[in-house]
């Protein structure tokens, strides 16, 4: 008996060493992922102040877009226009 529990009572020592480096190890993992948290959170913090600044170029850029957009003129005007050219072309070589 006394071999039997000196194998067991090894074994048991042997696990326990074993438990307690794993959760050394788990600890030292847990504080990685936790800094590793705090530097995505701060990552995404400045991204969110680049998407903001990028957004602002995007609506200055669409509003001088739909200024331009304004003052364009439409097929329609365009047509028009040149039925003009064509007459006033037309009057000029005509005289």
């Amino acid at each position: 008996m006394d071999d039997t529990k000196k194998m067991l009572r090894a074994i048991i020592n042997g696990q326990s060493s074993m438990k307690s480096e794993l959760l050394s190890e788990i600890h030292k993992v847990d504080k990685k992922v936790d800094n590793l948290e705090k530097k995505v959170d701060d990552g995404f913090k400045n991204i969110g102040l680049e998407f903001k600044k990028v957004n602002e170029r995007i609506d200055k850029l669409g509003k001088s877009l739909a200024y331009l957009e304004d003052d364009a003129p439409t097929v329609e005007e365009f047509d028009k226009l040149e039925k003009r050219v064509t007459v006033v072309e037309q009057r000029f070589a005509a005289n």
